[in-house]
């Protein structure tokens, strides 16, 4: 029984890995025979693997018509991006008045980790060096609840922050917010570290429209 639910939850993460790379687009059918061969096991574990994904709001399941990758509007995108915001506030808040210098530490080398991927121009590589770096200020905030809910939005948004990240000069813009972010931090300014991650999660005017464009081509070359 572990070993099933194990790999149910292997195969989850490998689907919502293919999800949030673009590899699977929104609204594209998940066919359970292709995956279970693509993957090279029963339809029993896809089938669970796709519940779980459910669950999580990242795969729809309709009666009848089988599996498909959540799609998600422009209106309830902007409401998800603004609640992502609030959350990287309240945890970047708490952060930065309960962080250790240990923690300090973590959280600036996880910021300059991203350097590189950022001067390579290679927005692949910063967008999982960018999920640890955030993970930290969410383990920062010692909060287990508020640091659980944010990485559950925050793995439901994954498709759409990844493509924020190939928008033409996002990758020195986002580092430079992590660097003010991780300043205000360290120095135990709450309210300018509220104010920086908000401002760094929040889509609006022509960021958003560059989103869109951005996951029009997605869908178009699915």
């Amino acid at each position: 029984m572990e070993n099933a639910k194990t790999r149910s939850e292997s195969l989850r993460e490998s689907i919502e890995e293919l999800i949030a790379v673009g590899k699977l687009a929104p609204g594209q059918h998940l066919d359970e025979t292709s995956l279970a061969e693509q993957f090279g096991v029963s339809r029993t574990p896809i089938r669970e693997a796709l519940i779980q994904l459910a669950s999580m709001g990242i795969v729809e399941l309709r009666p009848r018509r089988g599996a498909i990758v959540a799609e998600v509007g422009p209106d309830k995108l902007i409401e998800m991006f603004e609640v992502m915001a609030e959350f990287e506030a309240m945890c970047g808040r708490l952060a930065a008045r309960r962080m250790t210098a240990d923690e300090h530490a973590a959280l600036r080398a996880a910021h300059l980790a991203c350097q590189a991927a950022r001067d390579g121009a290679d927005p692949d590589a910063y967008f999982y060096l960018n999920e640890a770096f955030h993970d930290r200020i969410y383990a920062g905030s010692h909060n287990s609840f508020l640091a659980e809910q944010a990485r559950a939005l925050h793995r439901r948004l994954r498709p759409y922050r990844r493509l924020q990240l190939r928008v033409r000069d996002r990758l020195r813009m986002s580092f430079d917010e992590h660097a003010a972010a991780v300043d205000a931090i360290i120095a135990g300014d709450e309210e300018k570290t509220m104010e920086v991650l908000r401002h760094h999660i929040m889509i609006q005017g022509q960021r958003f429209a560059d989103l869109v464009a951005s996951l029009h081509q997605l869908k178009t070359a699915a």
